[in-house]
């Protein structure tokens, strides 16, 4: 499964936009397609340098795996896929890859095992029932361990100007609009949403990422580091308009 999707035409010097599937696989079912992408740095960011052992659930090709064991390199990353192509490409990464329903309840090779960190980076969407799926895999987690989610979002600007121009149009290709996502989230609703069947899961952190319009235009008129923090000063006072994704991050009691 995906881990950050990309917009059709988006800049590609954001890891948001990193996505690419070729267009061979953009008609096949989502068990055979192939998800790969550099990686998202800001859920990575979010696990601390004490994790011993994290569980990548909808780990795509393991991309996120490659960023975690360049941060630490001492970690064992475990991952689930309901691809096994994306599988084999994940391995290179990995302690263990599976291929798995999570909507099929904890698989019975992982139900003694325990972990320090469960990440589910841009895979809830695709799920009939994704706060179900979170509640039943926080069961791996030790007490004082964290699940880090990360999730789309729908009210990003780019979207509202597609909705604006009546333009509602699901994409094979990946994306927001990524034709097997189910669900839609906002800054405001994908923590009351994803954590509603998990009382034992206490929301510590909420971030956004993002830019603001035309940010490739005045990058290069300004310079990067100084476009950058445009883009931070904008996402942070406005997150469900100018941030991309939602990441939550819930520690267990």
């Amino acid at each position: 499964m995906e881990q950050i999707p990309a917009l059709a035409g988006e800049r590609r010097d954001d890891h948001q936009s990193s996505e690419v599937m070729p267009d061979r696989q953009k008609i096949q079912p989502l068990a055979q397609r192939v998800y790969t992408n550099v990686g998202n740095p800001l859920v990575i960011n979010q696990i601390d340098a004490s994790c011993r052992r994290v569980l990548d659930i909808g780990c795509g090709a393991g991309d996120n795996a490659a960023l975690l064991r360049q941060k630490l390199p001492n970690c064992e990353v475990f991952g689930i896929t309901r691809s096994e192509a994306e599988a084999e490409r994940a391995r290179a990464y990995m302690t263990e890859c599976w291929v798995d329903d999570i909507e099929g309840g904890v698989p019975a090779y992982l139900q003694r095992e325990k972990f320090d960190c469960l990440l589910f980076s841009h895979v809830l969407e695709h799920l009939r029932n994704p706060a179900h799926v979170v509640a039943c895999m926080s069961q791996l987690l030790r007490p004082g361990g964290r699940v880090v989610i990360a999730v789309p979002n729908i009210m990003f600007f780019k979207m509202r100007l597609r909705f604006l121009r009546g333009d509602f149009e699901y994409d094979p290709g990946g994306g927001i609009l990524d034709d097997t996502h189910l669900h839609f989230y906002t800054y405001h609703t994908a923590d009351r949403y994803l954590l509603s069947e998990s009382p034992d899961l206490r929301l510590v952190t909420k971030v956004s990422d993002g830019w603001v319009p035309f940010s490739g235009v005045y990058r290069r008129l300004i310079g990067q580091r100084l476009g950058k923090a445009i883009d931070r000063w904008g996402v942070r006072h406005w997150p469900n308009l100018f941030g991309y994704q939602i990441v939550l991050v819930a520690e267990k009691s």
